[in-house]
């Protein structure tokens, strides 16, 4: 069923679509940090040896300080695995995921009755969303929570808005999911975590089984997650981008209607028609099939992506 949804890379699709070999793309159909973070040198026992359990527990509780979580944290192979793993835990008996939103949420619970969030047993946000960069307040979430309804809330994009983020907050019925590739600019790594309610929390945990995390990842992620200075510098970065970014979209006729400071979303007049020009130049953007109008642009990296990127845009 996943391998039918719509996400943003697939440059070996664009490959072959547009005949440029795949390394002469600039890929900004993702939300990933184009500056990422410094890999240090890893210990050859990180690839040689089975992942100690002391060190997944000592990165365990490096995120749950960087995130502020409350309750139990478990890390996964990525957030996307969590995504999956989570009906096996949870079985309620209808769900509410408000659209639009990342697609791979509606999929994982698609035999499941969909109902309005009051009267959902499962509520599932993506906070910021995306695509659309829409926040949720604190209060909605915690109404929903009282109300009775276990809530799944994606936090994968809170790093550049961490003010939204509920990890903190310590209520049954709460799971909280935090990505590390997208901000760390390192999605191949596949790491992400769950927090909130020890009950969930804990069934992933069992699920998940030893060694889900791979050596390389628990090294890198203690690292980057315990560095404040790098993460404080790489939102102020991403920040001004996003400013400069917007100012390009719009110099191109493009109207910015949302987004995150890794990802801006635009509506245009011709989508379709620019989304070949830039193609036609290697630049690869994220369209919608249930949105026409609209494109999504992650962030050039290097000086010469930006410049690469105004040319194309200013045709």
């Amino acid at each position: 069923m996943t391998e039918t949804l719509q996400h943003g890379g697939r440059l070996s699709d664009a490959a072959r679509d547009y005949g440029i070999p795949r390394d002469r793309w600039l890929d900004l159909s993702t939300g990933i940090n184009p500056v990422p973070y410094p890999v240090p040198a890893l210990p050859t026992t990180a690839w040689t040896r089975l992942p100690d359990p002391a060190d997944l527990t000592a990165l365990e509780q490096v995120a749950q300080r960087a995130y502020g979580g409350a309750g139990s944290i478990v890390a996964a192979p990525g957030t996307q695995a969590l995504i999956q793993m989570l009906p096996t835990v949870l079985r309620p008996a209808s769900a509410s995921i408000p659209q639009p939103t990342y697609g791979e949420h509606l999929a994982a619970w698609a035999d499941i009755p969909k109902v309005g969030a009051d009267e959902a047993e499962l509520v599932v946000l993506v906070n910021p969303n995306n695509p659309d960069g829409r926040r949720r307040g604190r209060d909605e979430i915690e109404g929903l929570l009282a109300s009775g309804a276990t809530v799944v809330v994606d936090e994968s994009f809170a790093d550049v808005a961490p003010e939204v983020s509920v990890a903190g907050l310590n209520r049954p019925g709460l799971v909280v999911l935090r990505s590390f590739g997208k901000f760390f600019g390192l999605a191949g790594l596949r790491l992400g975590f769950a927090i909130g309610d020890p009950a969930i929390v804990e069934a992933l945990r069992r699920r998940l089984g030893p060694w889900a995390v791979p050596g390389p990842a628990i090294v890198i992620g203690q690292a980057a997650l315990a560095d404040r200075d790098w993460i404080d510098a790489a939102r102020n970065r991403l920040q001004a981008d996003a400013i400069r970014l917007d100012a390009l979209l719009r110099r191109a006729g493009a109207e910015v209607i949302g987004g995150t400071t890794l990802f801006r979303l635009v509506r245009h007049g011709d989508a379709a028609g620019l989304h070949r020009r830039l193609a036609r130049a290697g630049i690869w953007v994220r369209t919608f099939d249930y949105a026409a109008p609209w494109l999504r642009f992650g962030l050039p990296g290097t000086a010469a992506d930006w410049d690469r990127l105004a040319a194309a845009l200013d045709g």
